[in-house]
């Protein structure tokens, strides 16, 4: 039986409009507009994530001197170029006889469980009447407080939402290098990655003149949106008919390593699962800009191993976690900005992993303002370890020295002023120490989501580039961003 997947393409403002004179691509987005619908006849739903407003208002309103610094202006920019952005992809898919629907969204909106439902409901019911929802944020109304930051984001927080299967990241190169191309001749392409934990990404460098993000944005967006599960993938936006042919590829190789006794492409008989690991010793050439769909889908008439052979366009994959966050826990570690830190010891980390709630007196600092029902990190120390700790001493990977991380996130049933007070004494003595009690726990085990930070899979971070002391590949990224090194271990 045919998989029918839910699949969500991430555009950027530079991928549909000029920089220089802001018109609107018309030819990539009339091959999307196509590559869309051959999609929904495969049986897969489609979500887009369109920025674009600003820099079509921008054309709208003539303005040539660029995207203004006054956040006024750039807001009734948006207010213009939504509209008319919103009615390109409205005309290009009626072409098609295809109806789309309008979602603006900022963080304030799925920041309340029951919006946060709404919205995913929403989503649904689109998606169920045949509609393409077309999402952006809402920067008419948006401010830095609210603001998801970019459409990275927002698409990888999209993708968890409606447990979508793919999410597409266009871009303006191809995928992930060893070296960077533009001044490395010899640069290798990156296929696979298998642990994008272990990358942290330089984020001194920023996308195009229009945009807000850059590569180092769609890491983070991979980490998000790997987490819920979601398959995440890097291409050129160029080329965007190149997505129908690498979901049919990902699709074949994962049909390739269920099925007993697959080889790869070289036909050694390499087990299933040293395969899993191995794929990315594949030697990936550059591909056409497209491949015949029918060479892709055809029915397995010939063995798993010729299939394989099939070059893929170029591209990089991000393999998403085999236990996947998703629904309320998702909500609270994507969903909600976090307000302050609660500093916690080993005691109360081991207990809230034990599914026990977080009682005041395994909590050694409390960082920030806050009020009830708001959401805060959880970060483990020792007792006696000075706070607070800046963020960029904060790991982010439990290497099990006992060192200050992360660990995740918790609504709290008291505000910061409150658990000053409280921190440090037995559940049953809050009512002597503040004359009232709300509960005996700081925050409930339910409202309490972690992070997932054990190493589950290898990291896979090149082909056959250099590797550092730790025998992990060294990343660069090229198209508007900075390099990728692995987080020391």
């Amino acid at each position: 039986m045919k998989k029918h997947l839910t699949i969500v393409i991430k555009l950027g403002t530079s991928s549909i409009v000029d920089e220089q004179t802001y018109e609107p691509l018309l030819s990539v987005l009339s091959v999307i507009v196509e590559t869309c619908m051959k999609l929904k006849k495969d049986g897969h739903k489609v979500i887009l994530v369109s920025s674009g407003a600003i820099g079509v208002g921008l054309r709208r309103m003539d303005v040539t001197t660029g995207r203004p610094k006054h956040l006024p202006k750039v807001q009734a920019l948006a207010a213009i170029g939504q509209c008319r952005l919103m009615s390109l992809w409205d005309q290009l898919f009626s072409h098609m006889r295809q109806p789309v629907a309008q979602i603006l969204l900022t963080r304030n909106d799925i920041a309340d469980r029951t919006q946060y439902l709404n919205a995913q409901n929403t989503f649904l019911a689109l998606l169920d009447m045949d509609v393409i929802p077309v999402v952006n944020e809402n920067d008419t109304l948006a401010v830095t407080e609210i603001k998801f930051g970019d459409n990275d984001t927002l698409s990888a927080i999209t993708a968890g939402m409606v447990h979508a299967d793919y999410l597409f990241l266009m871009t303006d190169v191809d995928c992930l290098y060893d070296k960077n191309p533009r001044t490395n001749p010899d640069a290798k392409p990156i296929e696979v990655v298998e642990d994008v934990a272990e990358l942290e990404a330089d984020t001194s460098s920023r996308g195009s003149s229009l945009g807000t993000g850059g590569m180092s944005t769609k890491i983070v967006a991979a980490r998000l949106a790997t987490s819920a599960g979601v398959t995440t993938v890097i291409t050129r936006s160029s080329r965007p008919g190149n997505i129908r042919s690498i979901v049919q590829y990902s699709e074949q190789q994962k049909r390739l390593l269920a099925a007993p006794n697959s080889t790869a492409g070289s036909g050694t008989g390499t087990p299933n699962k040293q395969l899993s690991n191995g794929m990315n010793n594949l030697t990936i050439a550059d591909p056409p800009t497209s491949i015949p769909a029918e060479a892709l889908s055809t029915p397995s008439s010939h063995s798993p191993a010729l299939e394989a052979t099939i070059v893929p366009p170029l591209h990089t994959r991000f393999l998403p976690d085999p236990h996947p966050i998703r629904d309320r826990y998702f909500w609270l570690l994507h969903g909600l900005a976090p307000h302050g830190t609660l500093y916690i010891d080993e005691g109360a980390h081991n207990a809230l992993s034990d599914k026990a709630g977080l009682l005041p007196v395994g909590i050694i600092d409390v960082e920030g303002t806050f009020s009830q029902q708001e959401c805060v990190r959880l970060v483990r120390v020792r007792r006696g370890t000075p706070t607070p700790i800046p963020m960029h001493a904060i790991d982010t990977v439990d290497n099990g020295d006992g060192n200050p991380m992360e660990v995740g996130r918790a609504l709290v049933n008291y505000s910061s002023a409150e658990i000053k007070r409280i921190k440090g004494v037995k559940g049953t003595q809050i009512v002597e120490v503040l004359g009232w009690a709300e509960s005996e726990y700081v925050a409930f085990r339910e409202n309490v989501a972690f992070l997932r930070m054990e190493r589950s899979r290898p990291v896979t971070p090149s082909l056959d580039g250099p590797v550092n002391g730790s025998g992990v590949g060294v990343l660069d990224m090229v198209g508007g961003a900075g390099s990728v090194v692995p987080r020391t271990p």
